[in-house]
């Protein structure tokens, strides 16, 4: 997703116009606005949205969507002309969705309260769409793919969600919280959200509520134990193959960073070569054919994160240390000119031969998290908590790091831990000035003290 400081200037000049071009049929003589027209019309939205959420919008057809409701394609068409109108409906409509949650829950006192509210709603919601009784929400994960106007209509949409959201962070109370840290903050909160569309079907509809509670908890808590404080242990550097030319590594990445925008079946072979500024002839003789370089891009991606956890563990002496290490070394990485990873949302368009031992190999490295949190909860350095529901946040935040420089302009690899990964270690409410004041790791007093 971009950012605001990029789409917020695009926006189109009457978002309520905008917002009738995409959310009515296109024919120019309307009907009067039946019941049975609205019904059809959210039966619509709620198929494609299922349907997007499966096979990405690259790879749905208005007849897919016209087929899941037993219509005819022209049937479809009749209240949304192109599928990027369909699209843009969708993805309204679970915005629009979000910032009611949001509303109600900014009417709490408390911002502790209102986060927690915030993610109530959400979960509910979530346990509502699992148990079939509401439609689910769109994924996010495909809004850059679209092209203008529907772009600015939903990015103009999005970004106004994500200053409403910021208003949790409108604190007179703590001074040192610029408005870099009260982005990359809401940034995180939405990254965790998303990140629990993920991973909170392993948990029954009815226990969604305690997700919600657990997730609460940890953002405002943070994971430090009392005498644990923000210090990440510099890893020894590490190694990466150079993507600067036409090389393997090259069109790695280049198929990584289309597929993080624009989905499985948006990268094209045309395009990654494109990007690489390369004919598909040269495209085909490093690559034997797109299927086989996008598990090379999960695998490669997948390479880095174990090496990174590998290096973490190697070089702290606590769980804390460990994750706090590899969480801000991945996070860097995101940034750095060898990232970005690929995103988990790239998993839901793989195709279905693809798609087992990839979900394992994503579980196992999740997992991985969760054995730090549990040596940190062992060791006293991790205040007791859900270690499952921990590392699946900070498997989410470091998944949509990329997105960072987008929300947070000026950011980069050396500011990206401080500012994005250190408010869900030590609480999103935590005072900067009380955080940074914390003891350094044991860890980190070991390294400088070798360096001095």
């Amino acid at each position: 997703m971009l950012g605001a400081e990029r789409w917020v200037a695009c926006a189109p000049a009457s978002p309520a116009r905008s917002r009738e071009i995409v959310m009515t049929p296109s024919s120019s003589a309307l009907p009067r606005q039946t019941k049975r027209y609205e019904q059809k019309r959210q039966a619509i939205l709620d198929a494609a949205v299922r349907l997007f959420n499966q096979k990405g919008l690259k790879g749905t057809t208005l007849a897919d969507v016209a087929q899941s409701v037993g219509l005819i394609t022209n049937s479809v068409t009749y209240y949304y002309r192109k599928k990027e109108e369909l699209a843009t409906a969708c993805l309204v409509r679970s915005i629009d969705v979000l910032e009611g949650m949001i509303a109600a829950a900014l009417q709490e006192a408390a911002p502790e309260d209102r986060l927690r509210a915030i993610l109530h709603l959400y979960c509910d919601k979530l346990a509502e769409s699992a148990s079939g009784d509401q439609p689910p929400l769109m994924s996010f994960s495909d809004m850059r793919s679209l092209t203008s106007p529907h772009a600015e209509l939903v990015f103009g949409t999005y970004n106004q969600m994500f200053r409403h959201l910021r208003g949790l962070f409108e604190l007179d109370s703590d001074p040192f919280l610029t408005r870099a840290h009260r982005n990359a903050r809401t940034h995180l909160i939405i990254s965790v959200m998303h990140g629990v569309r993920h991973w909170i079907d392993h948990y029954e509809p009815e226990d969604y509520r305690r997700v919600a509670d657990r997730v609460s908890d940890i953002l405002i808590g943070g994971l430090a134990a009392a005498r644990s404080g923000w210090g990440p242990t510099v890893l020894p550097q590490m190694t990466w193959p150079s993507a600067e030319e036409v090389s393997p590594e090259a069109f790695l990445r280049s198929a990584t960073i289309l597929i993080n925008e624009q989905g499985y079946r948006g990268a094209s072979v045309e395009k990654i070569s494109a990007r690489l500024n390369v004919t598909k002839g040269s495209f085909y003789h490093h690559n034997d054919n797109k299927d086989d370089l996008i598990a090379a891009c999960f695998e490669r991606t997948f390479a880095v994160v174990r090496q990174v956890q590998r290096a973490a563990e190697a070089n702290g002496e606590t769980g804390w240390d460990h994750l706090c290490a590899a969480t801000s070394e991945l996070v860097r990485y995101q940034l750095s000119d060898q990232g970005p990873l690929l995103r988990i949302s790239a998993f839901s368009a793989l195709p279905e031969a693809m798609r087992g031992e990839t979900k394992r190999t994503m579980d196992r490295l999740a997992q991985r998290f969760g054995s730090f949190v549990v040596d940190g909860m062992v060791d006293g350095s991790i205040r007791p908590l859900d270690p499952s529901v921990a590392a699946h946040m900070v498997d989410s935040i470091i998944n949509a790091a990329v997105e960072l420089e987008w929300w947070v302009p000026g950011i980069t690899p050396v500011s990206a831990a401080d500012l994005y990964a250190k408010p869900l270690f030590m609480g999103v409410f935590t005072p900067e000035a009380e955080a940074e004041a914390q003891p350094a790791s044991t860890a980190r007093i070991a390294a400088t003290r070798a360096s001095g």
